[in-house]
């Protein structure tokens, strides 16, 4: 007998800087790409993006070059999603904190957030191919 999936009412997806940086940088259709891993529009996904990711984006488009262009992307995309205020400065550890607490989603490419996110048990999606999402 297998188990039927939980389906969610609401998938709760949070998004890491380089997420919002793949656009750019992998060329990602991120939100397409969402919807077609989640088999949800954008706009049914409740998007979350921790404030330090955001202060994180600020921070890296300040400058000049590709990085800072892909993160004034990132920085645009952020806008589309809710930012959320947590406990933890460092952006690695507010993203794990806040998909721990909403048992969601994290969107990422940072091997090592990947590895300390599956050791405990969080979903993580990150590009595979060349510009397509899959949950690990």
């Amino acid at each position: 007998m297998t188990a039927t999936p939980t389906v969610r009412a609401v998938e709760t997806v949070v998004l890491d800087t380089n997420a919002l940086m793949m656009p750019v940088e992998l060329d990602v259709r991120l939100f397409d790409e969402l919807e077609r891993l989640t088999g949800r529009p954008p706009a049914a996904l409740d998007l979350l993006v921790p404030r330090a990711v955001v202060t994180e984006l600020d921070r890296l488009s300040a400058g000049s070059g590709a990085a800072a262009r892909a993160a004034r992307v990132g920085r645009d995309l952020a806008d589309r999603c809710r930012a959320v205020e947590t406990d933890e400065p460092y952006a690695d550890d507010a993203v794990l904190a806040l998909a721990a607490a909403r048992d969601a989603l994290v969107v990422t490419n940072d091997r090592p957030l990947r590895d300390r996110l599956c050791d405990d048990g969080v979903r993580v999606a990150t590009v595979r191919g060349q510009d397509t999402l899959a949950e690990t």
